[in-house]
């Protein structure tokens, strides 16, 4: 019978969060690189570009392909001759391992768990808890897979109770633009189908832990209904043109994964969640013989991008930016911004505009200022700041009209598209909104060159940073006139892919 020790599960866990948190899986890698030869759109293949180099950044320099460290999932499958050799819970050996993983002074993660979810959300300090699932297997053995899974792609999950005739195509198809760019597309979709309404969005969860194979399963030919289902979604999916990071282009998504069981006759339970371009997961297994460590990768098997600036790209400097000056900025506009920019996100937001309704003066001036929807990972050695990549700008939207109304402030930086809300205010205003690339947070950091706290400490990741940059890469995604590329883009490249599809087969 097989002994597990308290200790080696806590050490395999931390070792492979530290892992997954700078490399990313070969099979995701291997994929994305296959879309960036394939990709037409220069602003989705600049995009890629992006993810690609920072992601060999990252495995060189054992630092977070995001600033987004997760929240943590295991799928743990227990042994049924397996015995324990500990004094904790089997979810208090995890914690124990998240806890390691993100205090290592090496590489320190983003805690971005907060406990009193409903009411005060305040942090944990150490990501735990992590969400643990466990079924018992047979055999004598342990097998652990963890995930790291980012906010961004997490709040985009969607599921529906289906009518048993109700079309699953035409149900992910619809639903798809509505999840916006947020989870950093391209990624994976996992799709559950089935059981109750809980089983399916484990089984969609689940599903993401599995290697991309699209390309292997669309050479071989589908053999099962579900595969040939896999192939339609993917198909359909990046024939909507939505492309990297909701600019328009090809590559949407990956692949697509399904899991499904058994449900109620009367019922059609289905739930989508998306992977970002920080995918991030592994597996191992514990058989009593100590830690499970993973084998680093190799590094050669990283396509050979390496991303530069856009020569076409327009210096833009922070600390001389005038309201004229943005409203020259035309949509798409590549920029290299370099000066001054204060950060906040959706902590900041509301402390900010909660003080000016009840007529207080905010602690940071932002007349004529840029703000970046941010929260950095802590630096470690003599780094600056750690990871910074943009954080999903739609939940800012609601802030947005006091923020620009109230503050002076002219200019705002984050990930994927604003809803209409924040575009009306946009303008009203004459502001612009920019683009960075999400997921590629460690490439964006080398750009920050001055760091420091201004105001909101206690915040912790979400304190309003002041970011001294050079050469910032950022794209215009809504201008002074209101119009937002990323829906000009996806619709562009939505008609070219039919006007293609159409040709090949007239």
């Amino acid at each position: 019978m097989t002994v597990i020790r308290e200790e080696d599960v806590i050490e395999s866990v931390a070792d492979a969060l530290q892992y997954i948190s700078y490399y990313h899986p070969i099979d995701y890698i291997t994929a994305l690189g296959r879309a960036y030869a394939l990709e037409e759109s220069p602003a989705a293949r600049d995009a890629i570009a992006q993810i690609l180099t920072n992601s060999r950044m990252s495995a060189e320099g054992h630092r977070p392909i995001c600033q987004d460290t997760g929240i943590v999932v295991a799928f743990v499958k227990v042994g049924m001759n397996v015995r324990w050799q500990a004094t904790r819970t089997l979810a208090e050996m995890i914690n124990e391992g998240v806890r390691r993983a993100y205090l290592h002074p090496d590489n320190k993660l983003r805690a971005s768990i907060v406990a009193d979810p409903a009411f005060t959300r305040v942090n944990t300090r150490d990501n735990t808890p992590a969400v643990v699932h466990v079924e018992m297997v047979p055999g004598d053995a342990v097998d652990i897979t963890v995930a790291a899974k980012g906010g961004g792609s997490e709040n985009k999950a969607r599921f529906a109770m289906l009518n048993p005739s109700d079309s699953i195509r035409d149900w992910v198809v619809n639903t798809l633009p509505g999840m916006g760019a947020g989870w950093c597309p391209p990624g994976m979709l996992g799709i559950g189908i089935g059981g109750s309404a809980e089983k399916a969005m484990i089984l969609a969860k689940e599903a993401l832990m599995e290697p991309i194979d699209m390309a292997e399963l669309k050479a071989r030919g589908a053999r099962t209904p579900i595969e040939e289902l896999r192939i339609e979604l993917h198909d359909a999916v990046n024939d909507l043109g939505i492309g990297a990071q909701g600019l328009g282009g090809l590559s949407t998504v990956l692949d697509v994964k399904i899991l499904d069981t058994p449900t109620h006759a009367a019922s059609k339970p289905i739930a989508m969640i998306p992977n970002c371009a920080a995918t991030r997961h592994a597996h191992f297994t514990l058989t009593g013989a100590g830690p499970a460590y993973l084998p680093p990768p190799d590094l050669d098997a990283w396509p050979k991008v390496n991303w530069t600036p856009d020569k076409a790209a327009k210096p833009v400097n922070l600390d001389r930016l005038t309201p004229a000056e943005v409203a020259s900025w035309q949509p798409g506009d590549r920029l290299l911004l370099s000066g001054c920019m204060l950060t906040g996100r959706d902590a900041a937001h509301k402390r900010m505009v909660d003080m000016l309704a009840r007529g207080e003066t905010l602690p940071v001036d932002f007349t004529n200022r840029v703000i970046y929807y941010v929260g950095p990972v802590d630096p470690v050695g003599d780094e600056v700041v750690g990871p910074a990549g943009p954080t999903t700008a739609t939940r800012m939207d609601k802030f947005t009209e006091t923020m620009l109304a109230r503050t002076g402030l002219i200019a705002m930086i984050g990930k994927a598209e604003r809803g209409p809300t924040g575009i009306e205010a946009i303008k009203r205003h004459k502001a612009a909104y920019l683009m960075a690339v999400g997921g590629a947070a460690y490439l964006v950091a080398k750009a920050i060159k001055k760091s420091r706290v201004v105001a909101f400490e206690d915040l912790g990741m979400e304190a309003i940073y002041e970011f001294e940059v050079k050469d910032m890469p950022v794209t215009v995604a809504v201008d002074s006139n209101g119009t937002s590329v990323h829906q000009t883009g996806p619709a562009d490249w939505k008609a070219r892919i039919a006007a293609a599809r159409e040709k090949q087969q007239g």
